[in-house]
C-alpha cells in the first residue's frame, strides 16, 4: 500500500504543474487561483479522497494553521512594501490614510454591532469577531493590487497599501477581544491595552521595521563591496530581512506584520539598482507557493454540518460585511477624495464603489482566528466565530475570485486610463 504522505506529494506536485502550465488560460477566466486551490483542498479532504487529514474528529491543530498563515502574511506584506515607490509624504498616501484611519474602524465596529445585535455576543466577543474579519487580505488580493513598481494606479495602490497595513493594525482590536474574553471588567486592563497593545506595539513596529531593514541593507552593501555574494543565494537576503525584522519586533512586543511592511518600504528605497525588483520577484514566488498550502489546508478543514449549523449567522455577517459595512465605509472614507491626476476633480464614484467591493478576506483572517484559538477563544463561542470566519472566507474566495478579473478589466478600460492620465507619483502633484 502506498504511503499517504507520498500520495500527498504526488497530488501537490501534479496540482502545481497543472496550475502553472495553465496559468495563462486561468488568468483570463473569471476565477482566481485561490478558488481552484480551495476546491482541490475539499476534494483531497475528508469529504473527498481523504489524502490530507488535519482533523481528529471535529478538532484540528490550530497551531499548524497559525504558524503557516503567519509565515504567509509576513512574506506577503513585505512584498506589498517592495511594490510601493510613492514618496513617503502624507498627501501621497492620502487614500491609504483614509482606508486605515476610517474604513478599518468602521469595518470592525460595524461587524461588532452585527455580533452584538444579531448573534448574541457581548461587546468584547463582537469586537473580536470584527477584528478577525475586518482586515483585507494581502495574499488573495494580488489580482487587484499593484502589478509592479511602475504601476501607480490609485485603486491598486490603495488596496495594496491597505492590505499591507491593516493586517497589522487590526491586531490591537484582536488583543482587545482576547482581554475581554479573559476579564469582562474592562477597567482592569483597558489602560494597559492602550499603552502596550495600541501605542507601544504600533510605534515599536514602525521603528523596528526601519532599524532592522536599514541595518540589513548596510551590512549587505558592506559585504558586497568586499566580495560579490553568490547570485544564486543573493535573493535570500529578502527572506533574512523578513525573518529578522519580524522576530526582533515580536521580541520587543511590537507588531511584526507592521514592521515587515515598513521594512519592505525601506528596502525599496535603499538600493540604486534592480535588487528590490529581484527580491520582489523572489518573494512573490514564495508567497504563491505558501498560498497553495494555506488554501489547500482551509479546504481540508471545512465540515458541512457546522457550516450549515452556523449558516444563518454566517449569511448575516457576509451580507452586512460585503454589501453594507465595507461599501458604505469605503464611500464615507473617500468623501472629498480628489482624483489622482487633478486637484480639482473628485475621485470617480465607480472607483469609490470598487474600493468597497474589493474587501477580500483570506489568510490574514485565518491567522487571527488561529491566534485567538491559542489565546483563550474556545467552546461554543470558538465554534461560532470559527465557522462564521471560515464561511466568510470561502464566500469571499468565490465571489471576489469570480468578480475580480472582469471588474478590474472593466476598470482598466473605462476608468483607470482617465483617472491616471497624469502619473500620480510626481512629487509636485502631492505637495
Amino acid at each position: 500500500m502506498v504511503d499517504i504522505y507520498i500520495l500527498n506529494l504526488l497530488f501537490i506536485g501534479l496540482l502545481l504543474l497543472l496550475v502553472t502550465l495553465g496559468s495563462g488560460f486561468i488568468s483570463r477566466l473569471p476565477l482566481s487561483f485561490a478558488l481552484i486551490y480551495l476546491v482541490v483542498g475539499i476534494l483531497v479532504g475528508p469529504y473527498g479522497l481523504g489524502l490530507i487529514k488535519l482533523r481528529q474528529g471535529d478538532a484540528f491543530n490550530a497551531e499548524v494553521l497559525e504558524r503557516l498563515t503567519e509565515l504567509v502574511v509576513i512574506v506577503s506584506v513585505f512584498g506589498c512594501g517592495l511594490k510601493i515607490v510613492r514618496p513617503l509624504r502624507l498627501k501621497a498616501w492620502d487614500i491609504t490614510t483614509r482606508l486605515i484611519v476610517f474604513l478599518m474602524p468602521i469595518s470592525i465596529f460595524g461587524l461588532a454591532v452585527v455580533g452584538k445585535l444579531f448573534l448574541g455576543m457581548n461587546w468584547g466577543e463582537a469586537i473580536l469577531l470584527g477584528a478577525i474579519l475586518a482586515p483585507t487580505d494581502p495574499v488573495l488580493a494580488s489580482e487587484v493590487q499593484l502589478t509592479d513598481t511602475n504601476d501607480e494606479d490609485e485603486l491598486r495602490f490603495g488596496l495594496t497599501s491597505e492590505g499591507g497595513l491593516n493586517d497589522a493594525l487590526a491586531f490591537p482590536f484582536v488583543y482587545f477581544g482576547i482581554h475581554a474574553l479573559k476579564d469582562d471588567n474592562w477597567n482592569n486592563w483597558f489602560k494597559q491595552w492602550v499603552a502596550v497593545d495600541l501605542i507601544w506595539a504600533i510605534a515599536s513596529g514602525i521603528l523596528m521595521g526601519i532599524i532592522v531593514a536599514k541595518a540589513v541593507v548596510w551590512f549587505d552593501k558592506k559585504i558586497q563591496k568586499r566580495h560579490r555574494v553568490d547570485e544564486t543565494m543573493e535573493d535570500f537576503v529578502a527572506i533574512s530581512t523578513i525573518l529578522l525584522t519580524y522576530s526582533l519586533t515580536e521580541i520587543v512586543n511590537g507588531y511584526g506584520f507592521l514592521a515587515v511592511f515598513v521594512a519592505g518600504l525601506v528596502v525599496q528605497r535603499s538600493y540604486n539598482s534592480d535588487k528590490p525588483l529581484e527580491q520582489l520577484a523572489f518573494v512573490e514566488q514564495i508567497e504563491k507557493l505558501l498560498e497553495v498550502g494555506t488554501i489547500l489546508i482551509l479546504g481540508t478543514i471545512l465540515l458541512f454540518k457546522p457550516m450549515l449549523d452556523y449558516a444563518y449567522q454566517s449569511l448575516l455577517v457576509i451580507v452586512f460585511l460585503f454589501f453594507v459595512i465595507r461599501p458604505v465605509g469605503a464611500w464615507i472614507s473617500t468623501i472629498g477624495k480628489r482624483s489622482s491626476n487633478s486637484r480639482h476633480q473628485r475621485m470617480d464614484s465607480r472607483t469609490r464603489w470598487l474600493f468597497g467591493w474589493f474587501g477580500i478576506r483570506g489568510v490574514g483572517s485565518l491567522y487571527y482566528l488561529a491566534y485567538a484559538f491559542g489565546n483563550g477563544l474556545k467552546g461554543e463561542l470558538g465554534e461560532q466565530i470559527g465557522w462564521i470566519t471560515y464561511t466568510t472566507i470561502v464566500v469571499s474566495v468565490i465571489v471576489h475570485g469570480v468578480s475580480s478579473t472582469p471588474l478590474m478589466n472593466w476598470y482598466e478600460r473605462k476608468i483607470a486610463k482617465h483617472e491616471n492620465a497624469t502619473p500620480p507619483a510626481t512629487v509636485d502633484e502631492f505637495e
